[in-house]
């Protein structure tokens, strides 16, 4: 007899953060895997699109309009979802931007909005979700974190300390969470070329590049691509009941030394072309 009840066939996915980057990888790649995903972002001409995308590829899709900030907009999110696709069985938690400033430089609005949207954020997502999965006694929190959170990086203290506080939020959760059968896990992508933070003007993205490789952080310039970190998520959401994934973080693979370093920047040059 199995210690566990299989998960079932049909797993509901809401997705925030998915209008770019890594959620709307994740959405992509979670689609054509056979989930049903609600896609939320505030750009929602943009959710549109991969809707459309996810559902000409034979995927089961929605979305709508969230806004982690605004409490209101969470728990409307989470209602059209389950009216749409059914019970959520699944949270991926990605919903987010980054801030490029010295701790004495930014403001602490500033501070404070980097909080809201990587911790308060993704607590609100979870605390709308949790209900439904410990009545039914499965389900899976996915939140998104960063390698900043384990490693701060100059430049990005109020991004790190929000996402240093949301891994201890979901060390909590998996603790106050054992024996319910719902799985809390988080997801730690190293640098990775999206949209988020690499638009700043080269004045802020300069120094902080500097202070990287002053600091040994910035030990080659290869990234990883959105699709690496999907099928992370994915295979976190995969996992047969019975265990979970606590922690996992990706990191870039350097470019092979013994690679002409014509034909690596050709390479990177390619990769960049491609996202």
């Amino acid at each position: 007899m199995p210690r566990f009840d299989p998960l079932p066939e049909r797993r509901p996915v809401i997705v925030a953060g998915a209008s770019s980057g890594i959620g709307e990888a994740t959405a992509i790649e979670l689609a054509a895997r056979g989930f049903p995903v609600a896609l939320g972002a505030r750009r929602v001409e943009r959710l549109e699109e991969i809707v459309g995308k996810i559902q000409a590829d034979g995927g089961e899709a929605v979305g709508f309009y969230l806004d982690v900030t605004d409490p209101d907009s969470v728990t409307s999110f989470v209602t059209h979802s389950v009216q749409a696709l059914g019970e959520i069985e699944v949270l991926v938690a990605g919903a987010g931007d980054t801030y490029f400033g010295k701790l004495d430089e930014i403001t602490s609005e500033e501070f404070n909005s980097q909080l809201q949207i990587h911790l308060v954020g993704a607590n609100r997502l979870a605390t709308a979700v949790l209900p439904g999965m410990l009545e039914r006694q499965r389900g899976d929190l996915i939140f998104v974190g960063s390698d900043v959170a384990l490693r701060q990086r100059p430049h990005m203290g109020a991004y790190g300390a929000a996402k240093a506080g949301l891994v201890a939020m979901v060390t909590n959760l998996q603790m106050e969470l054992e024996g319910t059968g719902v799985r809390a896990s988080i997801v730690h992508p190293g640098p990775t070329k999206t949209g988020m933070g690499w638009s700043l003007p080269a004045e802020k993205i300069g120094p902080a590049l500097q202070d990287w490789a002053k600091w040994g952080q910035a030990r080659h310039d290869y990234f990883l691509r959105a699709s690496d970190l999907a099928r992370a998520i994915a295979f976190v959401a995969e996992t047969p009941r019975g265990g979970f994934i606590a922690n996992m973080e990706l990191q870039p693979e350097a470019p092979l030394t013994s690679a002409p370093k014509e034909r690596r920047q050709l390479k990177l040059n390619e990769e960049n072309l491609q996202q």
